[in-house]
């Protein structure tokens, strides 16, 4: 029994190539045309989860369309409002709500499809904008965020003893064989760097440069959502990470390629093999939830109840570290700058939005508040 399935992905650029030619045909219909430059043109321009989530989003359209009995390069605008209404729960139907941010790149996917087959854009009409605000007002613009996994909680000081939730928790629930070396090894690393899980499962031996004098190290990150001319970048290691990385190399024979790799396990939990493959992206979430479950059952998570377990669990997202790798910093007075260049953000909204929750307890407001809380007690103390 494996912990996750295998890593699949079309690397090779010809290959995503025809795949994405074959699903554009696939809109189009056998008799219309690709537009060949527009295509080559845009897959040089996309990253692999670009492309990966574009055909994605062609299947569910074309599943939509064949709901309703019509051909894809037939479809029309009546059809994508239909579809908007359905994905909003504006209308009944059986397909799942999406957040507003998804429906949108839906949209935007299917119509970057109908440009690529030379076919009029279903989604470009006046129509369907207005059904897209109207979608908007229904959902709200603003985003589930995932919940933080911050080191020590969701604590005001970052002297204070950790508490709930928290990395330090999730570290103590790693267990001792290889499966626990390989989680400590990339919670920590997931940490220091607030790597996306994209860039996680890519990270190769080679990547990792030290130890230097000091017991630090350094993670090259070849490319990453941000960085889709492949520039580069370089991410801290602390020492006590390093020796993470340390001690599931000499567990589990790693000498060279993925670092993290799945852990092969028996049905009985036992450790099997170590996996030739990286992590798949999705196994990410699924490796904080299940130490969460595990830090609960070690009662690590004070007095957490069954029920309240099992919603955090369903918050915990592949994104929880580095949401609260930016909690973290923000408590520890990180300019928004040095925050959104040491872990390769571009869009500064994104990162005040990670910290607005945490800005509400310890900005201006309550720290007035906590002023002018301990003159009241002193008020009432004289009378």
């Amino acid at each position: 029994m494996t912990e996750n399935r295998p890593f699949r992905a079309l690397e090779c650029p010809a290959a995503q190539t025809e795949a994405v030619f074959i699903d554009v045909q696939a809109i189009a219909g056998a008799a219309m045309t690709v537009d060949a430059a527009l295509l080559d043109t845009v897959l040089r321009a996309w990253s692999s989860n670009t492309v990966r989530a574009f055909r994605s989003d062609l299947r569910l359209w074309s599943a939509w369309c064949r709901s309703r009995g019509v051909r894809t390069g037939a479809a029309s605008s009546a059809d994508v409002t239909a579809w908007i209404r359905a994905l909003a729960g504006i209308d009944a139907s059986n397909l799942k709500v999406r957040a507003m941010a998804t429906i949108e790149r839906y949209l935007v996917n299917v119509g970057w499809a109908y440009r690529m087959a030379s076919l009029p854009d279903p989604t470009a009409a006046p129509v369907v904008r207005l059904e897209t605000k109207a979608a908007r007002k229904k959902l709200s613009m603003r985003q589930r965020q995932a919940r933080a996994i911050r080191f020590k909680g969701d604590i005001a000081d970052l002297d204070s003893p950790a508490s709930g939730v928290c990395l330090t928790h999730l570290l103590k629930a790693c267990r001792r064989d290889a499966l626990g070396l390989r989680d400590a090894a990339l919670l920590r690393i997931a940490y220091d760097t607030g790597a996306r899980r994209s860039e996680l499962v890519v990270i190769e031996v080679s990547h990792i440069e030290g130890p230097d004098a000091d017991g630090a190290g350094a993670l090259f990150i070849p490319t990453s959502k941000t960085d889709q001319e492949g520039e580069g970048a370089y991410a801290y290691l602390s020492p006590a990470t390093m020796e993470a990385i340390a001690r599931w190399r000499a567990n589990s024979g790693v000498r060279s390629g993925a670092l993290l790799r799945r852990v092969i396990t028996h049905f009985d939990g036992s450790v099997d093999r170590i996996g030739d493959g990286p992590l798949h992206p999705n196994s990410i979430a699924l490796i904080y939830r299940r130490l969460v479950r595990s830090a609960w059952e070690k009662k690590l998570l004070g007095q957490m109840g069954e029920e309240q377990l099992e919603k955090v669990i369903r918050d915990i997202s592949s994104h929880s570290i580095r949401v609260g790798v930016a909690q973290d910093n923000f408590a520890a007075g990180e300019a928004l700058p040095a925050i959104m260049q040491a872990y390769r953000w571009r869009d500064a909204r994104t990162v005040m939005r990670y910290g607005a929750r945490l800005a509400a307890k310890s900005g201006a407001s309550a720290r007035l508040a906590r002023r002018l809380g301990q003159t009241d007690l002193a008020v009432r103390g004289e009378n």
